[in-house]
């Protein structure tokens, strides 16, 4: 180690060169606090210290069950419109598991749902009265064990009574197959996206350090009718990237053609997802 610095940026400045080097792959799980104070003859609270500035870095991220492990460099894209396409194969799945699945990652997913009333800003959303009852279905996603997005939707009450997104269990092939299915069909949405820091409560649902930049993105989805929903997904901007893909098919198709975009076996249409390194 170099011999500047303060000790805990000293032992980090060498996990990181370990990283970035192969020494720790993602997956990989390092020492325990414990385990990398004894090894470098420091305090916990140095060991500590220098981890943190690792996970703020977002190379490692913290599970309660398996302790500090390596995160994925690659960057994973999403082409936002992919589930709204009229010629989108019915499937068991969702998109979350579409687009994980099509980048060769495995996702799993951690899934809660209540009736709650909705605050000012949902209300707002949805078109429905402050503090009337809205469905809530809230999912944290992963992709290899690796804490990647959260994502949190609200339906009015009648709506997700009618068409069983009231269930406390998640929906394996997506809520917006569901409302189609139950005659409730999306037919437009509003997309807002913002990049800010992440609060502390984000911070520990993502694992990552306080004030790591997300991406936040809002869409609000709707028929002629109604609103039909309001989905907030949050996810780190350094590991995704956001796509949309606008116009006819055989200019999308040429786009798709021209950048290389996966194409699923026994589908003309991609998925939208490919995975590509990240910074070094």
């Amino acid at each position: 180690m170099a011999a500047e610095g303060p000790r805990y940026q000293r032992i980090a400045d060498l996990l990181r060169e370990e990283i970035r080097g192969g020494t720790w792959k993602p997956g990989d799980r390092l020492p325990s606090h414990s385990e990398l104070a004894e090894q470098m003859q420091v305090s916990i609270t140095t060991a500590r210290n220098a981890i943190q500035v690792l996970v703020a870095e977002n190379l490692l991220y913290t599970a309660t069950s398996r302790g500090t492990i390596v995160r994925s460099q690659e960057v994973l894209e999403s082409v936002v419109t992919n589930h709204i396409r009229p010629d989108r194969p019915k499937s068991s799945h969702d998109i979350f598991s579409e687009i994980a699945r099509a980048a060769g990652r495995e996702p799993s997913k951690q899934f809660t749902a209540r009736m709650e009333p909705a605050d000012g800003e949902v209300a707002l959303w949805l078109g429905v009265p402050k503090d009337s009852w809205v469905m809530s279905r809230t999912v944290v996603q992963y992709l290899d064990n690796e804490p990647w997005s959260w994502e949190v939707s609200f339906y009015p009450r009648d709506l997700a009574e009618a068409t069983g997104i009231d269930s406390p269990h998640d929906i394996p092939e997506g809520t917006t197959r569901r409302l189609a299915a139950r005659g409730h069909a999306e037919t437009a949405h509003r997309d807002t996206i913002v990049a800010r820091p992440a609060t502390a409560e984000e911070a520990a649902v993502l694992g990552v350090g306080i004030g790591t930049m997300l991406l936040d993105h809002l869409r609000i989805g709707a028929n002629a009718a109604r609103i039909t929903r309001v989905t907030r997904h949050r996810s780190i901007a350094a590991r995704n990237r956001l796509a949309y893909e606008l116009g006819d098919d055989g200019g999308t198709e040429m786009i798709r053609k021209v950048l290389g975009s996966p194409q699923p076996p026994g589908n003309s249409h991609s998925f939208g997802s490919s995975l590509v390194p990240g910074p070094p």
